[in-house]
């Protein structure tokens, strides 16, 4: 995804998260505002494998090129970023 892509799914992302504020405001059915929820998290999710497949296409692989200590610097923060994807 290019940042444009990027950027329309997170404004999409944001038009459900107000969506869940009025839902949450106007009493919706519970498990209604829960399925919405999961909606917009899978999607921030999205954005996230995104950016994480950008990353690793462009900077890892830029850093394995020049080869060096930048690459195993950027392997490590690589790896660190998908496992916080992972605990969330």
């Amino acid at each position: 995804m290019n940042k444009e892509d990027l950027l329309g799914r997170l404004r999409r992302i944001e038009g459900q998260i107000r969506g869940l504020q009025q839902m949450i405001e106007q009493d919706r059915y519970c498990i209604d505002v829960l399925t919405q929820i999961s909606s917009a998290t899978r999607a921030l999710q999205s954005v996230a494998v995104g950016m994480v497949d950008d990353h690793l296409r462009h900077c890892v692989a830029d850093a394995v090129a020049t080869g060096g200590r930048d690459a195993d610097e950027k392997f490590t923060e690589a790896t660190a970023a998908v496992a916080r994807l992972l605990k969330s």
